[in-house]
């Protein structure tokens, strides 16, 4: 996909669309697969770690009004800064990640248990000096927002694992910050979300990170190999 004059992707994949929102995937041919949310709560929409894209906008008018833009990541300011200034909305932050606003170039605010008016609960996943990471999880919906320690793309998967927790946390997988949850729908950060038995696919994902751990390490260094 080619970018267009002011850095914006030509082109994207909708994902995960249901009554509370939509995902899309920017630069769709890309190993990574970046997924980007918008959630929306009474009319009000919230960008979850968003890439921009050409016709991002008319894909979240439907919804209703920008009310923020939210990084969940350190790593994952992408677009946030862009897409808070073109509508005129601050960048949310939770508290473990407040460090990042530095990297931001419009206005940013914290939060701790609940994002703005929504009823998305802050979940710490992980909190070291080299990754700060948060879900957002909303009980009534049964939503479940992790930007990066669970995917769906190929490289955090073995078998026929629908998800798969990351490779840097195989050996310490975040069972406690994310175990227990009853959900429908999962939406992850990199890769097209869950919606079948999402719970069921999170609690494998999260029992068997340790020991398909090294399946997914050789999987993933023969892909680095020169053919």
């Amino acid at each position: 996909m080619s970018p267009t004059g002011d850095g914006r992707t030509s082109g994207f994949r909708e994902t995960d669309r249901w009554n509370g929102g939509v995902g899309w995937i920017a630069h769709p041919d890309e190993t990574m697969q970046r997924a980007s949310h918008a959630l929306v709560n009474d009319g009000e929409v919230w960008l979850v770690d968003p890439v921009d894209c050409d016709g991002l906008d008319d894909l979240i008018a439907p919804f209703g009004d920008v009310a923020g833009v939210v990084v969940l990541l350190d790593r994952h300011t992408r677009d946030a800064d862009a897409l808070a200034s073109r509508h005129d909305v601050s960048v949310h932050l939770p508290r473990t990640l407040s460090g990042v606003a530095d990297d931001i170039h419009a206005r940013t605010k914290t939060f701790d248990k609940t994002l703005g008016n929504t009823n998305f609960h802050a979940i710490p996943v992980v909190d070291n000096p080299i990754w700060h990471e948060v879900a957002l999880y909303d009980a009534d919906s049964r939503t479940l927002v992790v930007p990066e320690a669970v995917g769906t793309v190929d490289y955090f998967r073995t078998g026929s694992a629908r998800l798969g927790v990351h490779p840097m946390l195989r050996a310490l997988p975040p069972r406690d910050a994310l175990s227990g949850l009853v959900i429908d729908r999962l939406l992850v950060g990199h890769g097209e979300g869950v919606s079948k038995d999402a719970e069921k696919a999170l609690d494998a994902a999260l029992r068997d990170a340790r020991r398909t751990a090294p399946e997914l390490y050789l999987k993933n260094a023969k892909k680095l190999l020169p053919v």
